[in-house]
Formats: C-alpha cells, sequence, structure tokens
C-alpha cells in the first residue's frame, strides 16, 4: 500500500482593513461605484472579503477621513467622490502625464515631509505604519503595492493637517488611475523595484519620528528621483 504524505491545510494571508478600504477604494476612484451609490452594508461587505465586521468599519472609516464617503445614521454609507466631467481641476490632473506626476510631487512632498515632522500624531504614524507592512507584504503584487503606495503619500498630506496640501495630493493622485499609469506600473514594478521603494519609505518614516525634517525632505526626493528615473526608461522602450 502506497504512503502519502498528509496534505497540509492551504493557509491564505489574512486581510485587513487597509485591503478592504483599497478595493472599495479603487472601485469608487474607477467610477464602478458612483457618486450616491450605497455601499453594501457591514455584513454583505464582511462575508464578501471574509473578515469581521469590526474590520469592514475601520475600512470604511478610512474612506470617510479621506473623504470617499459618508455614512447616514440608520441608512448606511454613500460615494461621495466627486467625477463631475466639468470639473475643470480634475480634469487637469487626470489628463496629466506620469512624468508630470512625478514633477508635481518634487514641488510638494519634500516639505509635506518637513510638516510631518512638526505636525504629526501619533495616530498619524499608525496609520503610516500599516501601510508599510501592507507595501512590504506586496513586493509580489504590484497592483496592491501601487494602491497601498498612493495611499502612503496621501496618509503624509493628511498628517501636516494642511487642508490644500491634502487636496493637492488627492488631485495628484488621480494620475495613478488612468490607463498610462497603469501601463508604466506593469513595465516598472517588478520586485527588486518594489522592495527599493519599500525601503526608501521606511527611511523616510524613520527620518520623520527622528525629527529630523531636513533627512526627512531629502530622502523624499531620493525617492522621487529613483521613481522619475524609472518612468523615464520605461518611457523611452
Amino acid at each position: 500500500m502506497d504512503e502519502f504524505e498528509p496534505r497540509l491545510p492551504v493557509t491564505r494571508p489574512r486581510i485587513g482593513s487597509t485591503e478592504v478600504a483599497a478595493t472599495l477604494r479603487r472601485a469608487i476612484l474607477d467610477g464602478a461605484l458612483r457618486r450616491h451609490d450605497r455601499l453594501p452594508t457591514e455584513r454583505e461587505l464582511a462575508s464578501i472579503h471574509n473578515v469581521s465586521r469590526g474590520t469592514v468599519r475601520e475600512a470604511v472609516s478610512r474612506l470617510r477621513r479621506e473623504n470617499l464617503v459618508e455614512t447616514q445614521r440608520g441608512s448606511g454609507s454613500y460615494v461621495v467622490h466627486r467625477t463631475d466631467d466639468d470639473d475643470s481641476a480634475t480634469e487637469l490632473f487626470a489628463n496629466a502625464r506620469p512624468l508630470e506626476l512625478v514633477d508635481a510631487r518634487f514641488a510638494l512632498e519634500p516639505h509635506i515631509c518637513r510638516l510631518v515632522v512638526l505636525h504629526g500624531r501619533r495616530t498619524d504614524f499608525g496609520a503610516l505604519d500599516e501601510l508599510l507592512v501592507c507595501m512590504e507584504n506586496s513586493v509580489d503584487d504590484p497592483i496592491t503595492f501601487a494602491d497601498a503606495d498612493g495611499q502612503f503619500h496621501q496618509a503624509l498630506a493628511r498628517s501636516t493637517g494642511n487642508a490644500l496640501l491634502i487636496w493637492l495630493i488627492s488631485k495628484v493622485n488621480l494620475v495613478r488611475h488612468q490607463e498610462e499609469w497603469k501601463r508604466m506600473r506593469e513595465a516598472t514594478l517588478d520586485r527588486r523595484t518594489i522592495a527599493n521603494y519599500n525601503h526608501q519609505h521606511r527611511q523616510i518614516v524613520n527620518a520623520i519620528r527622528a525629527r529630523e525634517p531636513e533627512r526627512a525632505a531629502s530622502l523624499m526626493k531620493e525617492h522621487l528621483e529613483t521613481a522619475r528615473l524609472s518612468l523615464t526608461r520605461a518611457a523611452a522602450t
């Protein structure tokens, strides 16, 4: 009689509120969920994603903080994100090229790092740490990494407490959802590149925690230069 090795149970990585929020965020920004649409109930979302209702609640809370949804007591959560065609500012950002995105970020994000040193709170660092872990667990998943990467830079802006900077970075991030950016992502985000970006993100947060504003700003410039070089090479092929 042949002997068989015992079959071990298949374990799947447990997802958290970051991943649930990312899925809903993509649906909103890509237009699958439109302004005034009602989100599925907590129970339905928990069943869809195989998570607890508490995890769903935290994911929806994230989307509220990003002004993507609002919750009406006794009724549910509704999409409030605007995608109006007549919004000229939104159209301008949405039609920008990926390299224009990086150049705009050069003008904003190094100083954002300086401001986070001054105004960042414990809750802000908790959100940044969670996104760092998500990105580090996504070295073989460029789509999940790219979404968490966008949210990481948005979280840095939120940590400044500056409403105008938060709005500007949210608009800059619209470029990430256009087809040209998606093609660039496929061409540039391999395992080695993602690992390098993750290392740079960690260094930036470490410098902010150490209250070193100029070092944090310099590290952000280095990170953006790396991204720009990667995009330039991809555009030339």
